[in-house]
């Protein structure tokens, strides 16, 4: 009897084994970054690509599955690469971001990404995070639902993944670099690209505009990403609704819309059935530009929707797009966000943090010529949360110095809220608040901590609409307004009950944005504004959850290869 249990017990659990192996699987990949030829209004220049490929490969994933990906480095720039929006839980070794998780992968060496995918399913990406270099390196992330699991929606007929890109004749890499000497904002891009191709609104562009067949009648999901590096994009396509059903990998209560706005980092899934007459229609994508009196590309990148069995020669039909500066129409689009079912969001909360967001003028150094303080007025731009430039590390990454005890690479005293309280959104801001301080101070976080934070954009040099992502974590959007935030009156404005998550939020343009999370992930995690210019000048933090108790709640060791600087 004993042994016919045991031998129960073993039949059992190796069938648990087996079906787990099944249902989670490990996939390996090999990311070669290299230098390729790529020809872009009527211009051939040599831009990094992974695998010689404009945007990179699409990698599909089931929620549960294991993610190995081998990053070779051919090309002449150091680079890292970013698993957007992954929880990363434990593995905060292969989050990516340069001097933050990791040193840089130099030209010639190699480094593994070992992360599992837990509890997402949707759309998110990946992308290098150094330098400008994902101007090019870029690609989507499908993670489809686990074996065994279905849509809380009925199944689509096809699936397309839409990336939204930006296009600089010039190496984007000599772009800020320039800017970086100058003290000036950088140059605009030459176009905004939808899978990588300009389309037929650009010179020497239409015979690559990205074509999406359809057949009357099917539906289709359409997973519509932000990549441009420095611009929000409104998305529409003629003449046909969008039900959106997910961002950011969580599902959201269905709503339909005609147009979407995605910050740089977010993501957005929708449901688009093919119920017009069979024509051709164009899919298109222009700026959302909120900061008043700074240039930017105003142009429009299109593609094509096809109906099957429609002449290729016709004109696709032209969707109306919402003026560039169209906050409204923003607003109106964030505000239908909710979770598809409700949620549980921490309610008593141990961390208050009030964060200020936004540009600022650094004062010429003595020792600079003046060609080298080109910002307004003979200053340099830069930016910062809470009045502190965000200064990455040079020798050791801050994950490194974290787990081995290296002193002298950061400090701790990241502050909980502004230093002076002033009118954030005002227009007669003192001159004084202009020029913030530098450093690289990180902000400590107990394992388990409830969190709340206040992002409160500034009227400093100029408002706008900050996309800011949280590395490592999901959070919910309990809150969004205008002006200046007043718990007095705008506490009871909070959605406790059905926020959406999301890893990305578009703070509103004069305006602030309530987040709410747990840390349950220990590590050190920037959270930065996703335009790239602004990271450069400093708009970033990184907070440094601790340990909590056991091997579940520990950051797993360091792996083998992990680049050194």
């Amino acid at each position: 009897m004993t042994s016919l249990y045991a031998f129960s017990c073993l039949f059992f659990f190796c069938s648990l084994l087996s079906a787990s192996s099944i249902i989670a699987k490990v996939q390996h990949h090999n990311f070669v970054i290299q230098e390729t030829p790529v020809k872009r209004l009527c211009k051939t220049r040599n831009a990094i690509t992974v695998n010689g490929m404009f945007p990179g490969p699409t990698l599909e994933v089931n929620d549960g599955d294991t993610l190995e990906v081998k990053v070779l480095n051919r090309a002449r720039y150091n680079i890292t690469i970013h698993w957007h929006g992954v929880r990363q839980m434990r593995t905060g070794w292969a989050d990516g971001p340069e001097f933050v998780t990791q040193c840089p992968i130099r030209p010639g060496k190699s480094y593994t990404y070992r992360f599992t995918i837990q509890g997402q399913e949707g759309t998110l990406w990946w992308h290098a995070h150094s330098s400008w270099l994902r101007a090019t390196v870029y690609g989507a992330l499908i993670i489809h639902p686990a074996l065994g699991s279905s849509f809380p929606f009925p199944k689509p007929d096809r699936q397309t993944a839409l990336v939204l890109g930006e296009w600089w004749d010039a190496n984007p890499v000599d772009v800020i670099n320039q800017a970086t000497r100058t003290g000036a904002a950088p140059n605009i891009s030459d176009a905004y690209t939808i899978n990588g191709q300009p389309g037929d609104l650009y010179n020497c562009s239409n015979k690559e505009t990205v074509v999406v067949p359809v057949n009357s009648g099917e539906t289709s999901l359409l997973r519509v990403i932000n990549a441009a590096l420095n611009q929000p994009l409104f998305f529409t396509v003629a003449n046909h609704k969008l039900t959106v059903v997910g961002a950011d990998a969580s599902y959201l209560k269905p709503f339909t819309t005609k147009v979407l706005m995605l910050g740089p980092g977010q993501t957005t899934d929708v449901l688009l059935t093919a119920d017009q007459p069979p024509k051709r229609y164009y899919m298109a994508a222009r700026a959302y530009q909120s900061a008043q009196n700074a240039p930017f590309d105003n142009t429009t990148t299109t593609a094509i929707l096809h109906y099957r069995n429609t002449t290729k020669t016709s004109l696709p039909i032209t969707p109306s797009l919402p003026a560039f500066n169209d906050t409204n129409t923003v607003t109106s689009f964030s505000r239908k966000f909710k979770s598809l079912r409700n949620v549980v969001v921490p309610k008593t909360i141990d961390e208050n943090l009030f964060f200020t967001i936004g540009l600022g003028l650094d004062n010429c150094p003595k020792n600079f010529p003046k060609n080298r303080c080109q910002g307004l007025n003979g200053t340099r731009f830069t930016a910062s949360m809470n009045n502190v430039s965000f200064v990455l590390p040079s020798n050791f990454s801050l994950l490194q110095a974290h787990s081995n005890g290296i002193p002298g690479v950061f400090t701790t005293d990241f502050p909980a809220k502004p230093p002076v309280k002033f009118d954030y959104t005002g227009n007669n801001i003192s001159r004084g608040l202009f020029q913030p301080v530098k450093g690289t101070k990180l902000y400590k976080l107990k394992y388990g901590t409830r969190v709340q934070i206040v992002l409160q954009d500034t009227n400093i040099v100029t408002s706008e609409n900050h996309p800011i992502h949280l590395h490592g974590y999901d959070f919910y959007i309990v809150a969004e307004g205008f002006g200046n935030f007043n718990p007095k009156k705008d506490n009871s404005k909070f959605n406790l009950v059905d926020p959406p998550l999301r890893n990305t939020v578009a703070v509103p343009v004069n305006g602030w944005a309530v987040i709410r999370f747990v840390a349950d992930n220990p590590g050190v995690w920037l959270m930065h504004c996703h335009l790239d210019v602004h990271i450069k000048w400093g708009l970033g933090m990184a907070f440094l959850v601790e340990n909590g108790v056991g091997d579940l709640e520990t950051l797993e060791a360091a792996p083998h290869d992990l680049p050194v600087c």
